[in-house]
């Protein structure tokens, strides 16, 4: 391995940036959730992508409440 990529793999998990699965897990875990454009705006994603994720998400076991805002906005958060 050359110097540059043994430095990349001693990088510690700890000042990586995080993932945006991470990210928009993380959106979702906040109690006003998430809308779609939140989710596209934040990862760069096309809005069908990150419905697939919201998919994945379901299939991986965590509960997603889909809820509307009082603007009108559908936003979708996971249950704790």
């Amino acid at each position: 391995m050359t110097d540059q990529t043994t430095q990349a793999a001693e990088v510690p998990a700890a000042r990586r940036a995080p993932t945006k699965a991470a990210t928009v897990q993380n959106l979702l875990c906040r109690n006003k959730g998430a809308t779609l454009p939140e989710i596209t705006n934040t990862t760069s994603w096309q809005p069908h992508s990150a419905r697939a994720f919201l998919t994945g998400l379901r299939k991986k076991g965590l509960k997603l409440i889909r809820e509307c805002r009082p603007n009108g906005d559908t936003c979708w958060r996971i249950e704790r």
